[in-house]
C-alpha cells in the first residue's frame, strides 16, 4: 500500500500520461482485491476440510494415569482452562481441549475450584472429569449453631489443614474479615453456622471472611436491619438476643417466646437472669453447672444482678434464631424454665408459677 500511496501522491502532469497512470492504479487495486478474495476462499476451504477430516490437534488416548491437581479460577475461559491443563501435563495440547469444550454446551457449567485429574488424559476424558462433582477437591467443615468463636476456631482447625494458631491470629484482627458496620469490629456472633467447602490453599482469614459473608447473606434473608428498626433496636442487639436464644432453647416454636421474655425484662428494667450468658462470662459452655464462685464473679456477662443485654453475642446464631429475635411473641411473659427432659420450656408471667415449675422440674431431674 505504500507504493500505491506514493503513486497517488505524485504531482499530476497534464495530458495523456495522467490518464495512463490512473489506469495502472485501477488495475493494481483490482489485482489486490482479487488476491484477497482468493486468500479468503482458501482459508475458508481449509476450515471446511478440517471439519470434514476432523481435528489434527495433538491429543492423548484414554483416561490417563497418576494424579494432577488442577485449579480453575473464577473468570477462566475455556482457553484458560486448556492452558492450565497443558501446563499440568493433563492434556497434550490447548487446541484438543478447546475443541472439546467449544463444541459442548456443558462447558458453561465448569466451576472454579481445585480438581483431582490424571496425567496424560484425552481432552474428552479431562473435560468429563472436570464436570464430575466428585473430582472437586474440597475440605468440608460443618459448624453447628450456638458455638462461640473459640469453639468455632477449634472445629475449623480439626477439619481443615490450617493450624489453630493461624485461625486465632486471624480472629484477633476482625477489621480484615469484612464484618458489617453494626458488628462494631467484634467477631463473636458473626461466624455463621453452616457447612463450608474449604479449598486447598485457603488461608485462615479467607475462611473466616467466608463465614462472615455467609452471616450477611442470612441477615439479608431475614431482614435483620429492617426488622431491628421496627423493634427500635440496633441490629447488633438483635444478634445478641438471637445468640441468647440459641444457647437457651432448642425448639423453633420457643424462639419468639424467649425473645419476648428478654424484651419485656429489658423494658421493665429486670435482670435477664440467663445463665448461658453468665457461663460465657466465666469461660464455661452453656449447660455446664455454675458454682457459687461462678455466680459471684462480676463479669460484664453477669446478668442475674445487672440489667441490660450482655456486651456481645455469646455464640453464633443461625437463621431461625435471628428470625425469632426479630419476631417476638405478643405476650406479657417474663419467666421460663425447663419443663421436660426433651428440652421443652415452661413460660409464664407469674413469678410464683415459675417457682412451682422450677421446683417440680428439679424434683423430676429435668435439670
Amino acid at each position: 500500500m505504500t507504493d500505491l500511496l506514493d503513486l497517488r501522491d505524485e504531482r499530476p502532469r497534464p495530458g495523456k500520461g495522467k490518464r495512463g497512470r490512473g489506469k495502472v492504479l485501477a488495475v493494481l487495486l483490482l489485482l489486490l482485491l482479487l488476491a484477497g478474495l482468493v486468500a479468503g476462499a482458501v482459508l475458508a476451504g481449509e476450515k471446511v476440510l478440517d471439519r470434514l477430516r476432523g481435528s489434527s490437534a495433538a491429543d492423548f488416548d484414554g483416561e490417563g494415569s497418576g494424579e494432577a491437581l488442577v485449579q480453575i479460577q473464577s473468570g477462566d475461559t475455556a482457553g484458560d482452562v486448556a492452558d492450565t491443563l497443558v501446563a499440568e501435563g493433563v492434556v497434550a495440547s490447548r487446541q484438543a481441549f478447546f475443541e472439546v469444550a467449544a463444541n459442548d454446551p456443558r462447558a458453561t457449567a465448569l466451576q472454579p475450584g481445585f480438581y483431582q485429574l490424571r496425567l496424560k488424559m484425552s481432552a474428552a476424558a479431562a473435560f468429563e472429569l472436570l464436570l464430575d462433582p466428585a473430582s472437586k477437591v474440597v475440605g468440608r467443615v460443618t459448624v453447628p449453631e450456638g458455638r462461640n468463636v473459640e469453639q468455632t476456631l477449634e472445629i475449623l482447625a480439626k477439619a481443615t489443614e490450617i493450624p489453630l494458631a493461624q485461625y486465632q491470629a486471624a480472629a484477633k484482627d476482625p477489621s480484615k474479615l469484612g464484618l458489617p458496620p453494626y458488628a462494631k469490629n467484634r467477631l463473636e456472633g458473626f461466624l455463621f453456622p453452616a457447612t463450608y467447602e474449604v479449598e486447598p490453599g485457603s488461608t485462615a482469614p479467607q475462611v473466616l471472611t467466608m463465614m462472615v459473608d455467609r452471616f450477611e447473606q442470612a441477615a439479608d434473608t431475614v431482614g435483620l436491619e429492617e426488622g431491628a428498626a421496627r423493634l427500635d433496636l440496633d441490629p447488633y442487639d438483635v444478634v445478641i438476643v438471637a445468640s441468647l436464644i440459641e444457647r437457651e432453647v432448642k425448639f423453633d416454636d420457643e424462639y419468639g417466646k424467649v425473645a419476648r421474655v428478654v424484651y419485656n425484662r429489658l423494658d421493665q428494667g429486670i435482670p435477664l437472669g440467663i445463665d448461658a450468658a453468665v457461663a460465657f462470662g466465666v469461660g464455661k459452655n452453656a449447660g455446664e453447672p455454675l458454682t457459687k464462685s461462678d455466680l459471684a464473679k462480676d463479669t460484664p456477662y453477669e446478668n442475674r444482678r445487672q440489667t441490660g443485654l450482655p456486651p456481645t453475642p455469646i455464640a453464633s446464631p443461625g437463621e431461625a434464631t435471628l428470625m425469632g429475635a426479630l419476631n417476638p411473641d405478643d405476650s406479657d411473659i417474663l419467666y421460663y424454665v425447663l419443663e421436660t427432659k426433651e428440652g421443652r420450656s415452661f413460660f409464664t408471667n407469674d413469678y410464683n408459677a415459675f417457682l412451682r415449675q422450677r421446683d417440680k422440674s428439679r424434683a423430676e431431674g429435668v435439670f
